[in-house]
């Protein structure tokens, strides 16, 4: 999909405020609000946004995140998948470096952490290796890289 530069100026828009009303993207970006909406409607249905609430775990009842380094045997595509797959991940990628595949994890507890690297994520057919960094602080997230 081509963006131009509207397209990128309402993904600024709302990078900086999700919640930012169509009616107030549209008097920054030069447009309609239904053209607005249409926009991110189109940028949204395409898979090249997402608009959601970023919420920080700790708020919700979960003690513990960790970031999981994986070393595979084998291909790797399957076992992101696998890792994909468990509600306890919310991000996986495929790396180049010390490991294969990285993993972010949540969870409720240690016993909650302990149980799913040891039993869940050890137990991943082509798992050769893991090395959890547990989280202590959050020292900045930030989403608004902006578009090219």
């Amino acid at each position: 999909m081509t963006l131009d530069e509207q397209d990128k100026a309402i993904i600024a828009e709302l990078q900086r405020d999700g919640r930012t009303p169509y009616a107030a993207i549209a008097e920054a970006v030069g447009l309609s609000e239904t053209a607005v909406r249409k926009r991110v409607m189109r940028l949204t249905d395409s898979g090249v946004m997402q608009i959601v609430a970023v919420t920080d775990p700790t708020q919700l009842g979960f003690a513990r995140q960790a970031m999981i380094g994986i070393r595979v045997s084998g291909p790797l595509e399957p076992v992101a998948q696998a890792l994909a797959a468990l509600p306890e991940v919310d991000y996986v990628v495929i790396t180049a470096g010390s490991f294969d595949v990285l993993a972010e994890v949540v969870c409720e507890s240690d016993a909650h952490l302990l149980a799913l690297v040891s039993d869940r994520i050890r137990g991943i057919s082509g798992v050769r290796e893991t090395d959890t960094l547990m989280y202590l602080k959050l020292q900045q997230q930030t989403y608004a890289w902006g578009v090219r």
